[in-house]
C-alpha cells in the first residue's frame, strides 16, 4: 500500500507541473474518496479488575486494517476549513507477552467520529495543511476471543471514550475541482474493557492505549 501511495503521489506531482493551483474559497465544500490504513496499538495500560488470574507480562496488540472512508471539508476562509470523517473499521485483539497468541476480543467494530480545525498553507501548487480536534471511538458488536470464552467470558463491553486527534497532510490540484490528497492522522485514544460471565459477573476489566496511526491517500472534489 505504501508503494501504491508514494507512485501516485509522484505521478500527481508530474501533472501538477502544468496544473493550474486551486486554492479553495470560503463556503466550498471538499468531499473527499480515500483508502485509509488503520494502524492501533492496544497496549494494556491498566488492570482494573482480574478475576481469571492474567499473569504479569500480560499484553495486547490490534491488528492492523485497510477501510474505504469518506471525508467532508468545509472551507470557512481559504486558509481555515472544518472537517469530518466517516468509516467503519472492523478490528481482533490478541495476546502478546505471557499470553501471546491469545485470542482475547473478535469483531470490534468502531466508528471514529472525528472533527478537526485545519489550518491550510499556499506553498504554490501543493496545498498542506496541519489540524487538531476532538474525537470519539463509539464501539460496536464486540465479543469475546476463543480464549477469553474458555476462561468464562460470555460478553464483552468496550467503553466509547473521548480522545483528541492531530492531522497533517496535503491537498495537489489536478484540475479546476478536483485532486490527490494525502493525509496522516494520530490519535491520542484509550478504551476499558469489561469482560461479564454468562451470570453477569465482571471477571475481568483492562483499559487499553489504542494510539492509533490513521493514513489516508485518495481523491478530493471541491463543490
Amino acid at each position: 500500500m505504501k508503494k501504491l501511495t508514494i507512485a501516485a503521489a509522484l505521478g500527481a506531482a508530474t501533472m501538477l507541473a502544468t496544473s493550474p493551483a486551486n486554492a479553495a474559497e470560503a463556503g466550498t465544500i471538499q468531499v473527499k474518496l480515500m483508502a485509509t490504513g488503520v494502524l492501533p496499538d492496544g497496549k494494556i495500560d491498566k488492570v482494573n479488575i482480574n478475576a481469571v488470574g492474567l499473569p504479569a507480562g500480560t499484553d495486547t496488540k490490534a491488528n492492523d486494517n485497510v477501510v474505504p472512508t469518506l471525508a467532508i471539508d468545509y472551507y470557512v476562509t481559504p486558509s481555515v476549513s472544518v472537517e469530518t470523517i466517516c468509516c467503519f473499521t472492523q478490528h481482533h485483539v490478541t495476546g502478546t507477552g505471557a499470553i501471546a497468541g491469545a485470542d482475547v476480543a473478535q469483531h470490534v467494530l468502531i466508528l471514529p467520529a472525528t472533527l478537526t480545525l485545519k489550518y491550510h498553507l499556499d506553498a504554490g501548487p501543493i496545498k498542506p495543511y496541519v489540524g487538531v480536534g476532538p474525537s470519539i471511538f463509539f464501539y460496536f458488536d464486540e465479543k469475546p476471543g476463543a480464549t477469553a470464552k474458555a476462561l468464562g467470558a460470555a460478553t464483552l463491553k468496550m467503553d466509547n471514550k473521548v480522545g483528541v486527534a492531530l492531522q497533517a497532510g496535503f491537498d495537489m490540484p489536478v484540475g479546476e475541482k478536483m485532486g490527490i490528497s494525502l493525509d496522516a492522522k494520530k490519535y491520542f485514544m484509550k478504551t476499558t474493557t469489561h469482560f461479564y460471565t454468562a451470570g453477569g459477573v465482571e471477571a475481568l476489566s483492562t483499559t487499553h492505549k489504542l494510539d492509533p496511526w490513521v493514513l489516508s491517500g485518495g481523491v478530493y472534489f471541491n463543490f
